[in-house]
C-alpha cells in the first residue's frame, strides 16, 4: 500500500469518525432551563365581615365616695377589616353591645352599670394568622345611681382606647383577647329633692370568638 493510498484511507476514516459524533450529538435532546417557580400566594387573609360573641369582667372607679363598680360583661360585636394588598397592615371598624351587672355600694348609695358598648377603629399588624392591634372610638353606657330610696338613670358617652390579639383557628373563625379603658365623663343624677353629679371610668378584659364571612 502506497503511502499516498493509506493517507487517503486515515483520512476518510477520520471524517467518517467525525460525521458519526455530529450525527449522535444532533439526536440529544436541546437543553431547556428549568421552568421559575412562582412565590406561594397566601391563603389566608384578614379582609371581610364578622360577628363574634364574647365575655369579661370589668372593674372602674368613680368620684362618689368609694364607690367601684366591678362586675362581668356578656355581650357580641360585628366589624369589618381590610387588610391592604401584599401587606401585613389590617384597618377595620367594630361596634359591639354588652350586658353588664357592674356595680358597688356603701351605706346607701349604690351605683351600677346595666349595658355598654363601643364603636372603635381598629389598626393592626398582620404574622399571617396572628393578628395585634390597638383600638380606639366611642363608648356609652347605661348608668344608675341609688340613694336615699331614690334612683335616676342615664345614658352617659366617652371615649375609649385599648388593644388585643387575634388568633384565626380556621380561615372562618377567629379567638380573641381584648383589654380596653373606658371614660364616660361626669353625668348629673336627680334623686328627689337633691341632685348629685357622679363621674365613671372603667377597665375591661374579655375574651371572644368569631366568625369571619368569606369572600
Amino acid at each position: 500500500m502506497s503511502f499516498k493510498y493509506a493517507s487517503a484511507v486515515a483520512a476518510l476514516a477520520a471524517a467518517g469518525a467525525f460525521a458519526g459524533s455530529a450525527a449522535r450529538a444532533a439526536d440529544l435532546p436541546a437543553y431547556e432551563p428549568a421552568p421559575a417557580v412562582a412565590a406561594p400566594v397566601p391563603s389566608f387573609t384578614w379582609s371581610g365581615p364578622y360577628v363574634g360573641l364574647q365575655g369579661g369582667y370589668s372593674w372602674g372607679d368613680t368620684d362618689a365616695g368609694k364607690i367601684k363598680p366591678k362586675g362581668v360583661s356578656l355581650g357580641g360585636y360585628v366589624g369589618y377589616n381590610v387588610q391592604l394588598d401584599g401587606s401585613p397592615v389590617v384597618l377595620g371598624v367594630e361596634t359591639d353591645f354588652n350586658w353588664s351587672n357592674a356595680d358597688d355600694k356603701i351605706g346607701g348609695a349604690k351605683f351600677e352599670s346595666r349595658w355598654n358598648g363601643a364603636t372603635r377603629g381598629r389598626v393592626g399588624y398582620a404574622f399571617d394568622r396572628f393578628l395585634v392591634y390597638g383600638a380606639a372610638g366611642v363608648a356609652y353606657a347605661d348608668t344608675r345611681v341609688k340613694a336615699g330610696g331614690a334612683k335616676d338613670s342615664q345614658a352617659t358617652i366617652g371615649w375609649t382606647v385599648g388593644g388585643g390579639a387575634e388568633y384565626a383557628v380556621t380561615d372562618n373563625v377567629a379567638l380573641r383577647a381584648d383589654y380596653r379603658f373606658a371614660d364616660y365623663g361626669k353625668e348629673k343624677y336627680d334623686l328627689g329633692r337633691a341632685s348629685t353629679k357622679v363621674s365613671y371610668d372603667e377597665h375591661r378584659v374579655m375574651g371572644g370568638v368569631s366568625y369571619k364571612f368569606s369572600w
